[in-house]
């Protein structure tokens, strides 16, 4: 990480060009980056200022970024309703425990739902270690939540506000897992993830649900956009890379 200048005269706050200095690019891109938001910056008059705490923990966070983890930390939202799409079941556990260890470094109740699975809790929970969560200390410590699902395609709005109404967890961002490994319907897809969207709201509450590609292999691509469209964001991870996006209402005339 670079190492900023001490502190001239108690001055805390750094201008653009010593900013774009410190980080080896131009001034108009720290301009942009506080445009977008990227950067926590204060407008002085005409001129941008960068508090030098924000700036540092604008680098740690570029540090993160480069694990799967990180990157997903600089992704997921609160409330927040992603559907994740993994070429393979190696790249699906990743994308598992990555999620939950987001949730454990916020302080999340973690709770995974695991009848969409062909595998058992505690495979599951070996697949989570492998991949760097902590999960058997987490279940010890109440902080992981492992839930068999009644029915995968029916109900999982209905599970997860049975938890948050019996206050599980009360005071802490639910962090909730589903997956899709068996071939799924895609009506019955669609009107599930429509009912989970109503749940997420504005509640303390963080959903993702996650397909491998064989899953839903027999959707066209208008039906993918479909499911897309009705999550607040799409995560695509495969052995050629991951894409985050991100989709937001159709704005008005």
């Amino acid at each position: 990480m670079a190492t900023l200048p001490e502190n001239r005269q108690g001055i805390e706050l750094l201008g653009a060009g010593e900013v774009a200095a410190l980080l080896g690019v131009k001034e108009s891109t720290i301009w942009r980056w506080c445009r977008e938001g990227r950067l926590p910056c204060l407008k002085v008059g005409k001129h941008w200022r960068v508090r030098r705490e924000a700036l540092e923990d604008f680098l740690r966070e570029k540090e993160r970024s480069s694990t799967l983890a990180g990157q997903l930390g600089s992704y997921l939202r609160v409330p927040d309703n992603v559907l994740a799409i993994a070429q393979n079941l190696h790249l699906l556990r990743r994308v598992d425990a990555a999620f939950f260890r987001v949730g454990e470094a916020r302080n999340g109740l973690l709770v995974k739902f695991y009848g969409g699975e062909d595998s058992p809790p505690e495979e599951l929970i070996a697949r989570f270690e492998e991949n760097g969560l902590a999960a058997g200390r987490l279940q010890r410590e109440g902080r992981l939540l492992m839930r068999p699902e009644e029915d995968p395609l029916e109900g999982r709005e209905d599970q997860l506000g049975r938890l948050i109404e019996e206050g599980i967890g009360e005071g802490r961002t639910v962090w909730a897992s589903f997956d899709w490994v068996l071939q799924v319907d895609l009506e019955t897809a669609l009107e599930q993830q429509k009912r989970l969207t109503d749940l997420v709201g504005a509640r303390q509450l963080v959903v993702k649900t996650a397909a491998l590609e064989a899953a839903i292999g027999e959707w066209s691509s208008s039906a993918l956009r479909r499911a897309q469209s009705s999550h607040s964001g799409t995560i695509l991870a495969y052995e050629s890379g991951l894409a985050l996006s991100r989709s937001a209402p159709m704005p008005p005339l």
